[in-house]
């Protein structure tokens, strides 16, 4: 817990670090897809009315909740959506894609096949999303459930996403449609309710409005949509909802997000944790660099995968994670700053897709931001996150456990066993890390991250695949084609 002289200014801050400030009776940060996907199929059994999918890619042939019998609803998502409107004579289904993800539909055969016969459908509306600048993509991953339950993070319901909080090393369930074996996937979600879910509601809606011209009216009433499987995070807390935009014909920019990080970073005092995809923001990282110069500033601990997928990602995203890190190394003057990378118990890398920020033990953050350059001002994001006051004791003991739980998943102990192992050293988190991290199994491990020669460093600075703003990305192209 942090003494009362540590007590920080208020961060979230509607206009200028997030959207708005809406209350939630219920908030529950959801870790892995097999627990997200059988708490969506639960509540969207329950919707009488509407449902929306607004998300970067969907995959109609995962399994959702892998029950071991059959139950009287489909387990794969194409038929259990075609049973839910078939069944529901006043459910309205509205699903939004990224334009380019469609193209990932087109090879996979059963997948597309829904899609198609879904545009043709009543009370089932299927959408391509073509309102970004170009090389941008929408990211947002949001699921609105009769604007009562909403889930919003970085999970796309989609092939590869699935495992469960073991992470074995084999898990046939992983499988994809087609067969092939996929590796453990480590990801996180947030499900909220009550006006929290109905503001998730208006972001919906308004995307919709974007992508489609048509204007959908807010419904009046709330239900309760909660899947009676979903132990609450949080109770009765304020939940911010904080935006990344790109600006684009009538649409200015949004730049929340960015606000967001940078604020947060800036009233840590002891610890700065972060789950992402990547490690690739120079304006992020620069904010970080500036706390580890510090003297006796917050410990910053980043859970990464050990590398990118595929080989153009790996290039470009690694070596902008080289370079960030090579500055925030430089930076660490007193050993506070470390990059993980979780391992399974064979020795096998699991993938990091989690969005997650915590702050101390008074601020938790979850959405589809990561934490590169896309995602402060060129690719379309929302995220979601609560921020306790000095005086909530309860509020920020329930944050600290969820960061305990997070670090006792990667090294494979329990929650209480990583508490404990905090205590020693006064609450320190790379402390209690080292100390529990193992030689071999479920562990996580340093990562090594090579050092950039002079020509790769210019490469990391100078990425097309990652602009901060779409005017960057449009000078970067014009002189690649025209040399100026």
């Amino acid at each position: 817990m942090m003494p009362a002289e540590d007590q920080h200014q208020r961060v979230l801050v509607p206009g200028q670090t997030c959207w708005q400030i809406a209350h939630a009776s219920r908030f529950r940060l959801i870790v892995d897809a097999a627990d997200y996907f059988k708490a969506l199929k639960a509540g969207m059994i329950e919707a009488e009315r509407s449902i929306f999918l607004i998300g970067w890619d969907f995959d109609f042939r995962i399994h959702l909740a892998h029950e071991k019998t059959p139950t009287e609803w489909p387990d794969v998502l194409g038929p259990f959506m075609t049973a839910l409107v078939d069944r529901k004579p006043q459910l309205e289904i509205r699903l939004l894609k990224w334009n380019l993800g469609a193209l990932r539909s087109l090879g996979r055969g059963a997948s597309l096949f829904f899609e198609l016969s879904w545009m043709a459908k009543e009370r089932v509306y299927t959408k391509l999303d073509f309102t970004h600048p170009t090389g941008a993509s929408h990211h947002q991953k949001i699921v609105l459930i009769d604007d009562s339950l909403a889930f919003c993070g970085g999970i796309d319901t989609t092939t590869g996403r699935w495992d469960t909080r073991r992470h074995r090393p084999k898990d046939k369930r992983r499988n994809s449609p087609w067969g092939f074996a996929q590796g453990p996937w480590h990801d996180a979600t947030a499900a909220v309710d009550g006006e929290a879910a109905r503001a998730l509601g208006m972001q919906a809606r308004e995307r919709w409005r974007r992508a489609t011209g048509e204007v959908l009216p807010q419904p009046d009433a709330l239900f309760d949509r909660w899947p009676r499987m979903l132990v609450p995070s949080f109770t009765d807390v304020g939940v911010a909802i904080a935006r990344t935009q790109p600006a684009i014909l009538d649409q200015t920019a949004v730049l929340e997000i960015e606000a967001l990080y940078l604020a947060a970073i800036a009233a840590a005092r002891h610890t700065i944790y972060l789950e992402s995809q990547y490690c690739a923001s120079r304006r992020i990282g620069d904010a970080l660099a500036a706390r580890l110069r510090e003297t006796g500033g917050p410990e910053i601990v980043i859970v990464n995968p050990k590398s990118n997928a595929g080989w153009l990602e790996e290039q470009v995203m690694g070596r902008a994670r080289a370079l960030v890190t090579s500055i925030l190394r430089e930076a660490d003057h007193e050993d506070r700053f470390r990059v993980y990378c979780p391992f399974a118990s064979d020795g096998t890398p699991i993938y990091v897709h989690a969005k997650i920020m915590i702050i101390d033990d008074w601020m938790v953050k979850v959405g589809s931001s990561n934490f590169n350059n896309r995602s402060m001002g060129f690719d379309t994001e929302c995220d979601v996150a609560i921020e306790a006051a000095m005086e909530e004791v309860d509020l920020r003991s329930q944050i600290a456990a969820v960061l305990d739980d997070l670090l006792a998943e990667h090294l494979g102990v329990s929650p209480a066993a990583f508490a404990e192992a905090r205590k020693p050293g006064g609450g320190s988190l790379i402390q209690a890390i080292e100390t529990l991290m193992k030689p071999q199994g479920r562990t996580l491990v340093p990562l090594e991250i090579k050092i950039l020669n002079q020509a790769e460093e210019k490469l990391a600075e100078d990425s097309i695949l990652d602009p901060e703003r779409p005017e960057h990305f449009m000078r970067r192209l014009r002189s690649l084609f025209i040399g100026r």
